[in-house]
């Protein structure tokens, strides 16, 4: 077997190893692949392993000859055209539940910098001295917000958004979520509410449902009207979640407490996005995902996913 790698660069940028996938076949692996590349790179490869290097219907037509599965190295898989690869009798498979812990320590991480600044008292106390020059033994000219009591309003309740209320709760906070389980199904700490009820009710609303053509801009200008002035919407989901000009809009007018977020609609952020000029925005790049363990896990479970289907016995499959 033939594998190329077509973007290992994010999965492995030298931490890792690639030898469990070398041990399967003839492994070639490339940082990073451009549009125009890709045919050439995949030729006579039956194996082809990506991350967001798009592979769509003309391409699979083109490699269909001998490509016979692409594993795609995350959990979602809009990247490849299944239905062509699946016309085609190419096997394609993702990484489910890989990274559910390190994405939802980014939520809190990302909450936890908004309730008690850390990252802004660091910089005025050490790096501007103002703890120094302070006439107090403390130094304290931002409020700081308890968690315990505050409600945590969750949009959709998977693996990760599940994560997500565990630690909510271990926090002292209200779980509010709106998911498809029956109350019955649901832990004691979480109540089920409808939509509407999560955007009013909340004072931190977390994004965690999939990225489909009902839930694009789910966070609009309407839905933003609903929320406490002072409440906190969080993506670590996909970018077109949300309205990305309405709540650059709700935050310029005071309408939105603050936005944080490890997603964007168009990635790498481009220099007009109307969040990066935004107030009370915080951003990181789309590393929630990459922990050295959640990667580990990733290429661990990628390994198997091969393996499986060289075996005739394929896993994962979308």
């Amino acid at each position: 077997m033939r594998i190329v790698v077509l973007d290992g660069f994010t999965l492995n940028p030298g931490d890792l190893s690639w030898a469990a996938i070398e041990k399967l076949g003839e492994t070639v692996v490339y940082e990073r692949t451009r549009p125009e590349e890709v045919a050439d790179r995949l030729e006579g490869a039956e194996i082809a392993l990506t991350n967001k290097v798009v592979l769509d219907a003309a391409m699979l037509r083109r490699l269909s000859q001998t490509l016979r599965y692409i594993g795609v190295l995350a959990t979602g898989y809009n990247v490849v055209d299944v239905e062509a690869a699946s016309e085609l009798g190419i096997c394609v498979t993702n990484i489910p539940a890989y990274s559910t812990a390190s994405v939802a320590q980014m939520v809190f991480s990302h909450l936890l910098n908004l309730t008690n600044h850390v990252a802004y008292y660091t910089q005025q106390a050490v790096d501007e001295g103002k703890w120094v020059a302070s006439q107090d033994f403390c130094f304290c000219d931002r409020p700081l917000t308890e968690l315990a009591g505050r409600t945590m309003g969750l949009v959709g309740l998977g693996r990760i958004g599940s994560a997500v209320a565990n630690i909510a709760q271990a926090f002292g906070m209200k779980v509010v979520a709106y998911t498809s389980k029956r109350q019955e199904e649901l832990p004691g700490y979480i109540k089920k509410a409808g939509m509407d009820e999560i955007f009013m009710q909340s004072d931190v609303v977390s994004l965690h449902c999939p990225l489909t053509e009902d839930t694009r801009y789910l966070v609009d200008e309407n839905r933003l009207r609903m929320m406490k002035k002072n409440a906190i919407l969080i993506n670590t989901g996909r970018g077109p979640l949300i309205d990305e000009a309405a709540v650059a809009n709700a935050l310029s007018q005071g309408k939105l407490g603050a936005y944080a977020a490890d997603v964007l609609s168009v990635e790498p952020a481009q220099a007009d996005n109307p969040l990066l000029s935004a107030p009370r925005v915080q951003l990181t790049p789309h590393i929630a995902w990459a922990t050295r363990e959640a990667r580990e896990r990733l290429m661990q479970i990628c390994a198997l996913n091969i393996a499986h289907f060289i075996e005739g016995n394929p896993q994962n499959m979308v």
